[in-house]
């Protein structure tokens, strides 16, 4: 059984800066992302990375403000979240899953559109920029 814990959450104000992690409690996947919701608004996704750390999707509104990382044991994936704007005011929820075949990059990022791709989730972390 899979665990993912998020942290880093929390409340600042526009144009400052939060990272946000998440820890899977074992190796068994090779796509870990964030998704954020915002009240009366559809799950999105954020950034996504596959663990050969080259395949990486960003949502368009976060390019250039928002870097996705994962650490060397690909148990930990990191989310910088600079330049923050009100907009960005959500809850932010890892997500990780396992896709098969040597496409799997490509699956990973393009499931950044379909967050029911993803197997595994976290718990959610509160973002809120005013």
């Amino acid at each position: 059984h899979v665990q993912l814990v998020e942290s880093g959450g929390g409340s600042v104000q526009a144009g400052e800066s939060l990272r946000l992690s998440c820890r899977a409690s074992r190796f068994n996947y090779n796509c870990m992302g964030w998704f954020r919701q915002a009240p009366g608004k559809e799950r999105e996704g954020v950034a996504v990375i596959h663990s050969g750390g080259r395949d990486i999707y960003y949502l368009d509104s976060v390019k250039g403000r928002f870097t996705i990382s994962q650490d060397d044991a690909k148990t930990t994936v990191y989310l910088q979240m600079n330049s923050l704007k009100p907009e960005d005011t959500a809850m932010y929820f890892c997500a990780a899953s396992y896709f098969y075949g040597k496409f799997s990059g490509t699956k990973c990022t393009v499931a950044a559109g379909k967050s029911s791709d993803f197997g595994y989730w976290g718990q959610g972390t509160q973002v809120t920029v005013s």
